[in-house]
């Protein structure tokens, strides 16, 4: 019996771990590539895996999918201008020092605390697949903002976001919501303080009903009586 089963595309093939039968979200920059680099990255991508057999270094390995994520995402020199663009906006120069500054931080990291769970969509215990399967629904969604107190142990951390692969963050939560890294920075004395509470949300949001919540976030922060935000984008 004939197998009439078509073969699948090399642009099929990429576009799978976009949302996709593939999905791997640390690989969805190959969905923005061409046939001919995607089919050079991947075999570069081979040629440093069979080297890694014998000298047992990973470190050209993975410097070859940076430099293929950051060109998938790098527009083309013929794209059309961004949708949205930030490159001006309002600056507010630090006028504290930063060993006296109070320091706050907003990520978009997608981080709460155990017991906090904004339940997205009013659904309690979402898991990470689920995010990534409805990251449709989150982008048109209205944001939710999570209080995290600054001495929360890292332990007591969760993390759930549809847009990127949060393994890393899973592993170490200061891959994305760098919570030791400002306690080292205050301890050592390189700033003055924390807020007793950090803010994180789920990035991949709708940016009009963003703004709609900004002015009553912005009101949360300077609650805290901070000189200085970390923004972490994510």
């Amino acid at each position: 019996m004939a197998d009439n089963t078509a073969p699948e595309s090399l642009e099929a093939f990429r576009n799978s771990f976009s949302y996709g039968t593939r999905s791997d979200l640390n690989f969805k920059f190959l969905k923005m590539m061409s046939d001919e680099d995607a089919a050079a990255f991947l075999q570069t991508l081979l040629h440093q895996l069979g080297d890694a057999y014998d000298t047992g270094d990973v470190g050209p390995l993975i410097e070859a999918a940076y430099e293929a994520q950051i060109a998938g995402y790098l527009p083309s020199p013929d794209a059309p201008p961004p949708k949205f663009s930030f490159d001006e906006g309002p600056f507010t120069p630090v006028t504290t020092a930063p060993a006296n500054a109070k320091v706050g931080m907003l990520t978009t990291s997608g981080h709460f605390v155990v017991g906090d769970d904004p339940e997205p969509f009013g659904e309690t215990e979402m898991t990470q697949r689920e995010a990534t399967e409805r990251i449709g629904e989150f982008l048109t969604a209205t944001p939710s903002l999570s209080e995290i107190p600054s001495d929360t142990p890292t332990s007591d951390l969760r993390v759930r976001h549809g847009g990127y692969d949060i393994r890393s963050a899973v592993r170490d939560p200061n891959v994305t919501f760098p919570i030791d890294r400002l306690r080292e920075a205050r301890d050592d004395g390189r700033i003055g303080g924390l807020a007793s509470t950090f803010f994180s949300f789920t990035g991949a949001t709708s940016r009009g009903r963003l703004r709609g919540e900004l002015p009553g976030w912005i009101e949360r922060i300077h609650a805290e009586g901070v000189d200085v935000v970390l923004l972490v984008p994510v």
